[in-house]
């Protein structure tokens, strides 16, 4: 090999490293700024930004009329798309606050009944492994959407949620809130399934076998042998599913969620400002795209174990 052959592949390494670090630091500046906007009903932490010279940064109305007040928008005035990026983002970050959470909670939920619907897929009878077909089939066969509007027009979901008297107040999230919490679990679910069914299904079948002649049980040979292998190969998968979370949570907005999807739309509604402030919203779900493919990646590192946890060590 030429030395520039080898300048132009130790190049080539270390491309993946720049890259990473360049969208960790703007990560690390926008989560900084999600989290400081997201916790600005603390007392103490209005104190502490205050006290550092940042007055108002966390208990100003999140409106679209309430710019940050430590960022001038006079120099932008010119520039259409940073002015109105200024005004809108403490609107666009509540917003995001409400995605967030609903990604991470269906995603959670979803988990908890995906191990068991792959498990019975899996390693169930042939009754268990039909019903869990059943579910996954009809549930990633028919429209998120029409999920959606099923359990809030259709069902009185909304209605039981509405009858809880905490619901809406304070800082307890409305009913549609709940409602799209369900319907994104239950989508999310059938996925997660499907995605932890290939990992369990690329584990040795030998390993099961000699959980077995050690004296665990076929139930415990899954628990302790298989699924720790298997979820670590579904990570990827995971990753997938995340990023889809993510993207498809804007459909909350068709039941009245005001995530970002909304407010950008209320925002443009009141501005007539509708390409602007889409493309401003399109950078908000890059940023949280890009950060979570990020930190998975990171987790699947963390996690492999050499010969199980990734592709690469795989083969």
């Amino acid at each position: 090999m030429t030395a520039f052959e080898e300048a132009r592949g130790s190049a080539v390494d270390t491309l993946p490293g720049r890259r990473r670090l360049v969208i960790g630091a703007i990560g690390v500046v926008f989560w900084t700024w999600l989290l400081a906007r997201w916790a600005y009903h603390n007392a103490w932490l209005d104190s502490l930004f205050t006290a550092v010279g940042f007055p108002d940064l966390i208990r100003s109305e999140m409106g679209v009329s309430q710019r940050e007040p430590w960022l001038p928008v006079e120099p932008f005035e010119s520039f259409d798309l940073v002015s109105l990026a200024i005004e809108s983002a403490p609107s666009l970050a509540a917003g995001a606050f409400i995605t967030v959470y609903l990604t991470v909670l269906s995603m959670l939920f979803g988990l908890v009944i995906a191990v068991p619907l792959a498990v019975a897929r899996t390693y169930g009878g042939p009754i268990l492994s039909r019903i869990s077909l059943a579910y996954t089939e009809l549930i990633r066969g028919t429209p998120l959407l029409a999920q959606l509007f099923f359990l809030y027009f259709g069902l009185p979901l909304a209605g039981i949620f509405d009858s809880l008297g905490f619901v809406g107040q304070g800082g307890i999230p409305r009913a549609a809130i709940f409602v799209a919490i369900v319907g994104f679990t239950i989508n999310s679910s059938a996925y997660q399934a499907e995605y932890i069914r290939a990992a369990l299904q690329s584990v040795d079948p030998g390993q099961l076998t000699a959980a077995r002649a050690v004296g665990l049980s076929r139930t415990q040979g899954i628990r302790h042998v298989v699924l720790p292998q298997g979820l670590r190969f579904a990570i990827p998968g995971w990753t997938n599913e995340f990023i889809y979370l993510i993207k498809y949570s804007s459909l909350a907005a068709f039941i009245t969620v005001p995530e970002l999807f909304r407010r950008g739309r209320n925002i443009g509604s009141d501005t007539f400002e509708f390409t602007n402030i889409y493309i401003i919203v399109a950078l908000f779900y890059l940023a949280l795209v890009l950060t979570t493919s990020l930190a998975m990646a990171r987790l699947e590192r963390s996690v492999a174990i050499p010969g199980l946890g990734t592709v690469s060590e795989r083969n």
